[in-house]
């Protein structure tokens, strides 16, 4: 854009307007720019002005004109239609946007060359370092993973920083940008932070060294009393009501409020804190903690509820806080848990209780970990049939608040996967192992810090068989529904898989579940320099992301073989009835097993508190009205539909097969 110099007519306005400056000269404006709304405002450096034509409407009807007043500036440049006021001390070395709106605040500027946060270390997982992660705009949950768990790769760890420093060195500046339509009102300092188009800062009492990386798809909110420094903000997030940030990463669509306390941490899409304290934590995707009393630390967590008074102990009084620990996906814990790190907690399972002695229940996922007698009780399995995990498995996909179209983190939401069936054929061994070699008339079992039940050991040999059975029949029915066959040679062309890529053991890194020879290609790659560049790294989990149902089919149909002893050249259509057969036993059954975990909800137990003052009709009618009858629940209208359905859809499958055998 072009700019002019002030006119004389224009400077003797300005300064009856009480306007003062060190050089009138060094002032630019637009070609058809008037002084008519520019009132107590002192200018240095070299400034430029755009248009003042627009009013900005104010909640509760005020209107406001665009200009400024009692402000002073220095070296920045405005767009069009700017609203700058009240400002106690200065805005220096900025660019500005059009349509902005800037009032009442203590200082805003650049002081130097900044990188508005991105390269700022991050002290992870272990608070005396070790694992630090540098952070940038475009941070991946993936990338994350990579670099902080992968210390083993020297050469990778490198490589990767490099990367970051590149990125931030081509972000680095010392003049600070305000995107367009940005509102900053009622705020503190501001000091060398980049903020995006359609931000809204409402009272923020002091930010330092960070971007905000707000848009117009999905705008950031920061809120009131609001502090961070050496911080990066991405879009769609809420920080708000006086949290408290210290190197810190705020993924996609976050919601970060109620005097939140966080340092040294990591929070990616749709995590929420509140209330609670964070230390040196990777939340992985979903991180949940609501309670004042909760303590993340040392830690990474992912699809994780955290309850009340929920603590972890990193350090044992020797050497300090050097010990971390994983709670793998969908884990929960109970109200005033507490886990000693090092620790390893195995996907969707059950915290219950206070647990003072190291685990690693990896192997056997969607269990219940118990504290009794300060004893961890390990319940293999139990989860799969608890309503509460099916039910966060539906909401999980509809919690994603993300708007913005490029989307940092690859998350994959389901509750049965390779990552997850290969835990359980391991548990099997495990738990079959233990049978043989302790005997069947145990009353307990030891397993890793863990004793378990007799009953709860057979129980979980039932329910991971069940499982594995339902995957595998997914797996095999979602595959023949996408063909026609009318003979076995068909239907066997139809199994083969599309690539051997998949059949290695699978991960999950930070939220996306991919098979670890993938992973360890990329690794090679970024070592070799043949991906040098963070965005490529990035477009390599999105397309695994993208391929992954064609990855698992490889892996399931490898474990269909093994599984059912069967193989690509004998299979007939009557073996696969009979694997849908059993699919579909199983399925009903689960699902039966959720109904009535479910059913507990509406016990007579569950109605104490109801009907405060009357007689037990009254109670019932008063629970009626609250929680609702059993039968007309949203949830459970949900299972009885799921068990229709998947009768109706192996019905039609042994249907088609049938024709086949015919």
């Amino acid at each position: 854009m072009s700019y002019r110099i002030l006119t004389l007519e224009e400077i003797e306005i300005l300064q009856k307007h009480g306007c003062k400056a060190d050089k009138w000269e060094n002032i630019m404006v637009h070609p058809s720019f008037t002084p008519d709304y520019i009132y107590n405002t002192t200018f240095s450096g070299q400034v430029r002005l755009g248009l003042f034509e627009k009013e900005f409407s104010l909640p509760g009807g005020l209107k406001k004109h665009t200009g400024i007043n009692h402000a002073c500036l220095h070296n920045c440049v405005l767009g069009d239609n700017v609203l700058i006021e009240n400002v106690q001390n200065y805005i220096a070395n900025y660019r500005i946007g059009d349509n902005v709106r800037i009032q009442n605040i203590h200082h805003l500027y650049v002081d130097g060359v900044s990188t508005f946060g991105n390269g700022v270390e991050v002290s992870v997982l272990n608070e005396t370092g070790g694992r630090e992660v540098m952070i940038y705009d475009k941070l991946s949950a993936h990338f994350a993973y990579i670099l902080s768990f992968y210390r083993h790769r020297p050469a990778l760890t490198k490589r990767l920083q490099e990367m970051v420093k590149t990125y931030a060195a081509q972000q680095s500046s010392n003049i600070g940008t305000i995107g367009n339509d940005v509102i900053i009102v009622n705020a503190g300092a501001i000091i060398n932070v980049r903020i995006g188009d359609c931000a809204v800062l409402e009272g923020a009492r002091h930010l330092e060294n960070g971007s905000i990386n707000s848009n117009r798809h999905d705008p950031v909110h920061i809120g009131y009393s609001v502090m961070a420094k050496d911080f990066i903000i991405c879009s769609g997030s809420h920080v708000e009501d006086g949290t408290m940030l210290t190197r810190c990463f705020v993924g996609q669509a976050c919601q970060l409020g109620h005097t939140y306390s966080a340092s040294d941490s990591l929070f990616f899409s749709n995590c929420q804190g509140e209330n609670g304290e964070a230390c040196a934590l990777f939340a992985g995707p979903y991180t949940v903690t609501h309670h004042k009393s909760t303590l993340l630390i040392a830690g990474m967590f992912s699809f994780m509820n955290a309850g009340s008074g929920s603590n972890q102990s990193n350090h044992m009084y020797k050497l300090g806080p050097i010990h971390q620990g994983i709670v793998e996906r969908g884990g929960k814990t109970t109200s005033d848990s507490y886990i000693l790190w090092p620790s390893r907690i195995g996907a969707f399972s059950l915290i219950m209780g206070r647990h003072y002695h190291n685990t690693d229940t990896s192997n056997m996922p969607f269990s219940y970990l118990i504290e009794d007698k300060n004893e961890t009780v390990l319940v293999p399995g139990v989860n799969i049939r608890s309503v509460g995990t099916i039910r966060d498995a539906q909401k999980f996909p509809k919690r994603d608040k993300r708007k913005d179209p490029d989307k940092l983190d690859q998350i994959n939401f389901n509750l049965l996967s390779p990552y997850t069936v290969q835990k359980m054929f391991k548990a099997i061994d495990i738990l079959s192992e233990m049978l043989d070699t302790c005997g069947e008339a145990s009353d307990f079992y030891s397993y890793k810090g863990c004793r378990i039940k007799n009953s709860s050991l057979r129980n979980g040999l039932k329910l991971y068989n069940m499982a594995i059975i339902k995957f595998l029949g997914n797996s095999i029915i979602s595959r023949l529904s996408k063909c026609d066959f009318t003979s076995n040679q068909e239907i066997r062309a139809c199994l083969k898989p599309d690539t051997e890529v998949g059949l290695s053991v699978w991960s999950d890194i930070g939220g996306v579940l991919v098979p670890r020879s993938e992973v360890d290609i990329l690794i090679d790659d970024i070592e070799s320099g043949k991906i040098a560049a963070v965005e490529e790294i990035s477009n390599v989990f999105r397309s695994l992301h993208e391929n992954y149902y064609s990855l698992e089919w490889t892996w399931a149909w490898d474990k269909i073989k093994q599984y059912y002893n069967l193989s690509l050249e004998t299979i007939t259509a009557q073996d696969i009835i009979e694997i849908v057969k059993r699919w579909c036993h199983s399925v009903v059954e689960l699902d039966k097993m959720i109904y009535n975990d479910a059913k507990k909800e509406f016990s007579l137990s569950s109605r104490t508190g109801f009907g405060v003052d009357g007689d037990r009709h009254q109670q019932k009618t008063d629970f009626e009205q609250v929680r609702g009858v059993f039968e007309e629940n949203a949830f459970v209208e949900v299972v009885l539909k799921h068990i229709d359905t998947k009768t109706k859809l192996g019905d039609s499958m042994i249907e088609r097969l049938s024709k086949v055998v015919q």
